[in-house]
């Protein structure tokens, strides 16, 4: 076959193909915005000129250390100016990052270091004593450099020699940083929860990272120079990519170290936050603030909230207080969210209940996503467009991570078909947009008939004692599981199991009603994600029949 005009002399060079890479956006804010706040934390202000350098000479220190290409950066760093440093610094020398979730005990965190490989470690003080014990179980022996923020005041130690600060300030400003060889590099390294065995190893690329940080700031119409508080961990997915997110905006991060209602409203109100992002958690954080902590915001804040879907009171609820909600969805392998509620025009004039019921959904997949459909595990086809017929979402596209370190196994099952397979069940509506129904782990078979967890604690989160809900089956005899529902009630409240099926009865068709119900508070992962199989554990143990109520 002749080759087409369009395949002669149009070669790929230097001058019209470069890897696609994140940092490319602080190189470039950084020149365009030089004295604008790019970092907020505290007293401390740091332009895009000074976070440029910084980054730069971290690049240049963990180089002069004797890191090389894909060498892993471990960090265990709260919401900070280091860990956004290291968001940039580590992968502009060819490293790939690790984020360190906090919230981990020693075992996973040793075994992470240890399957990771980490050949730095880079330790906030409030986590010392939790990493001193790490690092005595595991095999790994990472340099230690400890970072020490002056806005922390509580107990610790430092495990090394080395200082953060003295370590960057070693580092070359000017240092010629390149971008990766291939735009497939490795830029991070996440780690799943491990709540079925051993955690996997998230593998992001460049081109992904990038991709998705774009995608962030079309997505949430964040405009020029939005002011972003990080309410969500930044160890999360990278903080949803939205490290990099926000030098491509030129906006100003504000650091916050813990999720308190009077601190938020306090920063929001003092620097004019525009966006947020977290959990259903966190927004009951914000509406159960007391009177005295809350702020009038200077404009209405949009907040990006995934996980659960936000019940409708609660949706109601924060639109009253000022925030505009969209709801996010996407999983550690998809560098976070990358399916997103788009909002419709012909939307706003439903009424406030069934606005929030169109807000519950998922929704479509993100501008820089190939893909995102509901399909039939067995027969790969997608479901019908009913709105009614289950399958398992899917997603497919250049967001997408790598595959699993040192797991071709998992990876392969992963991506079989040609598609990411979450895991998530769901439906897909006439529209396109697409709504979970459950994890396929948490559906709730009774008699044959499958039952939504997420049905049901919509329902349980309209009850006005509840503060909040989770639903798992519970072994039953006659049935073979039933409804078993975890009621975690406001502050002050009182409620009896009857009292709270009889809310359900009103509802719901009965065969879905919770049989059992436990009170106490939700245990819950550091991204304010309920743990449901610590909660089916604690039905199978407590629940072989009988009774109706207990207490966690």
């Amino acid at each position: 076959m002749t080759a087409s005009a369009y395949d002669r002399d149009l070669d790929r060079n230097p001058a019209n193909y470069q890897p696609l890479t994140p940092l490319t956006f602080l190189a470039r804010a950084a020149a365009v915005f030089p004295n604008r706040v790019a970092i907020i934390h505290g007293d401390l202000r740091r332009s895009y000129r000074d976070f440029y350098s910084r980054s730069r000479r971290l690049a240049s220190a963990l180089a002069k250390a004797g890191l090389g290409r894909n060498d892993t950066v471990s960090v265990m760093l709260g919401n900070t100016p280091a860990m956004l440093e290291c968001h940039y610094g580590a992968p502009m020398m060819g490293a790939v990052l690790n984020t360190l979730n906090t919230r981990l005990d020693a075992s996973v965190l040793a075994f992470t270091l240890d399957h990771a490989e980490a050949k730095a470690l880079i330790v906030d003080r409030e986590y010392s004593g939790l990493i001193r014990e790490a690092l005595a179980l595991c095999k790994s022996k990472p340099l230690i450099i400890d970072y020490d923020d002056p806005e922390y005041t509580g107990p610790g130690e430092r495990l090394g020699s080395i200082d953060y600060e003295d370590f960057v300030l070693s580092g070359d400003p000017d240092f010629a940083w390149a971008p990766p060889q291939d735009e497939w590099d490795a830029i991070s390294l996440n780690y799943t929860s491990g709540t079925t065995g051993d955690p996997k190893g998230v593998v992001y690329h460049h081109r992904g990272a990038y991709l998705l940080a774009l995608g962030n700031i079309l997505t949430g119409d964040m405009g020029r120079h939005p002011v972003y508080l990080w309410t969500l961990p930044m160890f999360h997915c990278n903080g949803w990519c939205f490290p990099w997110s926000i030098s491509v905006a030129a906006g100003t991060h504000v650091c916050l170290r813990q999720v308190r209602a009077g601190h938020m409203y306090e920063l929001m109100a003092e620097h004019g936050v525009t966006h947020l992002c977290g959990a259903p958690i966190v927004m009951s954080t914000l509406l159960n603030a007391k009177e005295s902590e809350k702020k009038p915001l200077k404009e209405t804040v949009r907040f990006f909230t995934a996980a659960a879907p936000p019940p409708q009171a609660v949706l109601a609820a924060m639109k009253e207080a000022g925030f505009e909600v969209t709801h996010l969805y996407g999983l550690t392998e998809t560098y976070g969210p990358a399916a997103v509620n788009e909002w419709q025009e012909s939307w706003d004039a439903l009424d406030d209940k069934e606005q929030a019921h169109m807000k519950a959904r998922q929704g479509v997949r993100y501008v820089v996503l190939d893909d995102l459909d509901v399909i039939d595990p067995e027969t790969m086809q997608p479901v019908p467009r009913d709105g009614a017929t289950m399958g398992e979402v899917m997603f497919r596209g250049n967001v997408v991570m790598k595959g699993y370190l040192k797991n071709a196994s998992a990876t392969e099952k992963a991506f079989d078909g040609g598609w990411f397979h979450t895991g998530d069940l769901g439906v897909i509506h006439h529209d396109g947009y697409i709504q979970l129904k459950d994890r396929s782990k948490d559906i709730i078979i009774s008699g044959g008939e499958n039952i939504s967890s997420i049905e049901v604690e919509d329902v349980l989160f309209k009850h006005p004692k509840v503060a909040a809900a989770a639903v798992v089956a519970a072994p039953d005899d006659k049935w073979g599981e039933t409804p078993c529902a975890f009621i975690e009630l406001k502050d002050g409240e009182l409620a009896s199991a009857e009292e709270i099926i009889a809310w359900s009865r009103k509802h719901l068709a009965h065969f879905k009603c919770p049989r059992h119900v436990v009170f106490g508070a939700l245990p819950k992962t550091s991204t304010g994600k309920v743990q449901k199989y610590v909660l089916r554990a604690k039905a199978r143990e407590m629940w072989p029949g009988g009774a109706t109520a207990a207490t966690l």
